[in-house]
């Protein structure tokens, strides 16, 4: 039997390996050791950032006097409408390493000024009870719930208008373009109405079978139109969220909104029909039958 010598590891082999082994680790347990921080999702995009990499953060534009931090996470920034276009290139620190790095040299540590806090309640539907209470116990401090907190409610109540506004307008133009199409085909309908009403027909009856017929088809109309719309809404959302990176949705079609829509588009399909049905049947049966 032949042997075959085996390829032993040579003691400088050994050395190097234990060194780089040992710098591998040494190297491992700094960067664990520095703080952490989170960025957000297009900070580190546009930076290359990934999770575990160290840098550095100074509080002066200069970038004097920088510190050392690890990227322990990155997240999506809440979706706020009032920054829509603004990339949110941000940090998010522990309040510790926020206070060593903004905190004045001649502020000594535990006395910095805070602005404002967030609180979480245990029953969120106590927050304006709560706050209410707060504001007449201390002077000097201005609570409100958040929801009230973030953003000018006025704004937001000008655009809600002004949405209302153009629905409105869009209703009342729909409606009338209904009418005028509608009145159209129903004089398309003049001789089969005539035959009915020579047959015998009252024309209470004709008006209620046709008034049956614009619910079903204003039903069928407005089902099609929620189904468009429900299709539509991804790309949309899509669209417009690649356009400005963000995850603010601009598109939701709930359950009050298509219950809106229907109640809307069925009653005025009807009454379109009937509208323009009533000056048809108040023609004799002779003359719609054209004899």
């Amino acid at each position: 039997m032949d042997a075959h010598p085996r390829n032993e590891p040579s003691g400088l082999s050994l050395l190097i390996l234990a060194a780089l082994l040992g710098a591998a680790s040494l190297a491992s347990a700094q960067t664990s050791e520095l703080p952490t921080i989170l960025v957000t999702r297009q900070l580190a995009e546009a930076e290359g950032l990934a999770v575990g990499d160290a840098v550095q953060i100074a509080r002066e534009a200069d970038g004097a006097s920088p510190r050392t931090f690890r990227i322990a996470g990155i997240y999506e920034p809440v979706p706020d409408p009032m920054r829509l276009g603004q990339a949110p290139f941000e940090i998010r620190l522990h309040l510790p390493d926020l206070q060593d790095m903004t905190r004045n040299p001649e502020t000594p540590s535990g006395a910095e000024r805070v602005d404002q806090f967030n609180l979480g309640l245990v029953d969120p539907a106590d927050a304006r009870r709560f706050a209410d209470d707060l504001n007449g116990r201390t002077a000097g401090v201005f609570a409100a719930p958040a929801a009230e907190a973030a953003g000018s409610p006025a704004t937001f109540l000008v655009l809600e208008r002004f949405h209302y506004a153009i629905a409105a307008v869009t209703i009342i133009a729909a409606t009338v373009f209904l009418v005028a199409l509608t009145i159209m085909l129903v004089d398309e309908r003049r001789e089969t109405v005539g035959i009915l009403r020579l047959i015998g027909l009252p024309a209470r009856r004709i008006l209620i079978q046709i008034f049956i017929e614009g619910v079903m088809i204003a039903a069928v109309g407005a089902l099609f139109g929620l189904l468009l719309a429900l299709a539509s809404e991804g790309l949309l959302n899509a669209f417009f969220q690649w356009r400005y990176d963000t995850a603010l949705v601009f598109v939701r079609i709930g359950p009050r909104v298509a219950a809106v829509c229907v109640a809307i588009a069925v009653p005025l399909g009807a009454v379109a029909t009937v509208v323009a049905s009533w000056a048809l049947l108040r023609r004799g049966g002779l003359r719609l039958a054209r004899r």
